[in-house]
């Protein structure tokens, strides 16, 4: 199964978010190239929350272009087989932390929003770092930190808030 037909199975299968879920939908039935950064009207990208439960703290990176707190994520790649792989991969590449597991139950939540390259149609999942996880600091990030959950909302936009209340109600 290609990337593109695993994209379509894990969409049809998300439940919530209807509307945008279809959007989703209806750019890779118009784009078989809409999982790619190459997709000048936009691609499928994916992400992870990196969560610590046992502590009640999520992991978010300082963005290097987009200087702002984000959960780890990314184009995905010709090396992606699913997006969860995809979502694992942008994870521990941008964590650090190798043994990052998804929670089950599919992607936690959808979100687009315009980037400079272009459309970003996220495909968002939550991940759970082990215990003694250690985070070390990609390239593309200017910083790397564990905030508890109720101190997110003072450094991170709407969008990762979302995406850390839909978590939560999922653990």
């Amino acid at each position: 199964m290609s990337l593109h037909d695993d994209a379509i199975l894990v969409l049809k299968g998300y439940e919530g978010q209807d509307d945008l879920r279809q959007v989703y939908l209806d750019h890779l039935a118009t784009h078989p190239d809409g999982l790619w950064k190459a997709c000048g009207d936009g691609h499928i990208t994916a992400s992870a929350l990196v969560i610590d439960p046992s502590r009640g703290q999520v992991l978010l990176t300082l963005h290097k272009k987009l200087r702002m707190w984000l959960q780890m994520g990314g184009h995905c790649e010709p090396v992606d087989e699913t997006l969860a792989g995809a979502a694992l991969r942008e994870g521990a590449e941008e964590s650090g932390i190798a043994g990052l597991t998804l929670l089950p139950g599919g992607p936690v939540r959808l979100d687009r929003h315009h980037t400079p390259c272009a459309w970003h149609l996220d495909v968002q999942y939550a991940a759970v770092a082990p215990d003694g996880a250690v985070e070390a600091i990609s390239d593309e990030s200017l910083d790397l930190r564990w905030f508890p959950y109720a101190e997110v909302a003072d450094v991170a936009d709407e969008s990762v808030v979302r995406l850390l209340e839909a978590t939560r109600a999922r653990l």
